[in-house]
């Protein structure tokens, strides 16, 4: 049983909600949060405080969920880290490649070890991909297409700390299309090049919340994302093209593997074949609770394949081209992105 200290009752809720569908395997014992009310609205009889300080360093503890604020993330994970203790954050997991290495760094010398957050790649849609990928259905990824079409209006930016640099770290690149770039990269493979556009279009803030991207993969693959935080509603669209069948995503934003999926083989006498495999799959855990049930067998020595630091790296290497390519007015930036990278330090502007 991995005893948790949830530290944050904003996007903890959906945590503790996938912690509820695993009660084998995990035991929330503290919700922590400065705004107590916040925190008993959700904890329905657990424990609350406003003390995290206090979680980190209880014995009783085995593992510290960081859904703080993106500016908090580094800071308590290397707190966390540094007590011995398991961490499970949200994302972004740091704002630049440097904080990377420094939560590397950390983790090797700990008794624990750091999981990012990276929920969309849970689900039974995920495990039909693979399914198709093992009978080699799939063949070679070949293009795809990404739409994150969000609502984001004045309400949601009312907490002080959305829309800035210095509270949010970023814009709709780093707070709302991350999954599915992550789940982009996951499927098909590294990123060599990446051409960007941001720009601020809907919100009266300081950050970006429109995106066109486009992305050359390792693997020779092309991609593009659309991002807007205009849309009337959150809407999630995903697209994706391999040299045998396209697979087609549901709408529904959030855990898009915990939908059903379009498989279409090219070859239309495939199609029966494809359409047994993908039956024959059958329901998985998603979202949270996907994500979460992986981290328990992999402390548990059952498993070895839950989301690590070096997928963190990826997601920010990532995000730290498509600012560069912005800056560069959509010039083509390439990765990996050594320490020599003017923006290896991070990419927050100046004075941001």
């Amino acid at each position: 049983m991995i005893r948790v200290a949830i530290l944050g009752a904003g996007i903890g809720a959906e945590h503790l909600t996938g912690y509820r569908a695993l009660p084998e395997l995990f035991k929330v014992v503290v919700i922590c949060d400065l705004d107590l009310k916040r925190a008993q609205d959700i904890a329905q009889g657990l424990p609350v405080s406003d003390d995290a300080e206090a979680a980190i360093a209880d014995p009783e503890i085995d593992l510290i969920d960081i859904c703080l604020p993106p500016h908090l993330h580094v800071s308590y994970s290397l707190k966390a880290l540094a007590a011995g203790k398991h961490v499970i954050c949200e994302k972004p997991l740091a704002t630049s490649l440097a904080e990377i290495d420094r939560l590397e760094r950390a983790e090797q010398a700990s008794e624990g070890r750091l999981f990012p957050v990276f929920q969309y790649r849970f689900g039974r849609a995920m495990d039909q991909l693979s399914a198709l990928r093992e009978a080699g259905l799939l063949g070679q990824p070949q293009i795809a297409s990404l739409e994150t079409h969000w609502a984001r209006d004045t309400r949601y930016y009312a907490v002080p700390w959305r829309g800035t640099w210095q509270g949010e770290c970023g814009g709709a690149v780093v707070g709302h299309a991350i999954h599915a770039h992550d789940l982009l990269v996951h499927v098909f493979g590294g990123i060599k090049t990446v051409n960007a556009q941001l720009a601020t279009r809907i919100n009266p803030i300081e950050t970006e919340d429109c995106a066109a991207l486009s992305f050359t993969m390792q693997n020779g693959a092309l991609a593009t994302s659309s991002v807007t935080l205009g849309g009337s509603d959150d809407t999630t669209r995903i697209r994706l093209v391999f040299e045998h069948l396209t697979a087609t995503s549901g709408p529904r934003p959030y855990a898009p593997m915990d939908q059903d999926w379009v498989f279409q083989a090219r070859d239309m006498a495939m199609q029966a074949q494809v359409d047994r495999l993908t039956a024959a799959v059958p329901q998985a855990r998603a979202g949270f609770a996907g994500f979460l049930a992986q981290v328990g067998a992999s402390l548990d020595g059952k498993a070895h394949i839950a989301v690590r630091l070096w997928d963190a790296r990826a997601s920010i290497e990532l995000i730290t081209a498509i600012y560069a390519s912005s800056r560069a007015n959509g010039a083509a930036e390439a990765c990996p992105i050594g320490r020599d990278h003017a923006l290896y330090e991070g990419w927050m502007p100046q004075g941001g």
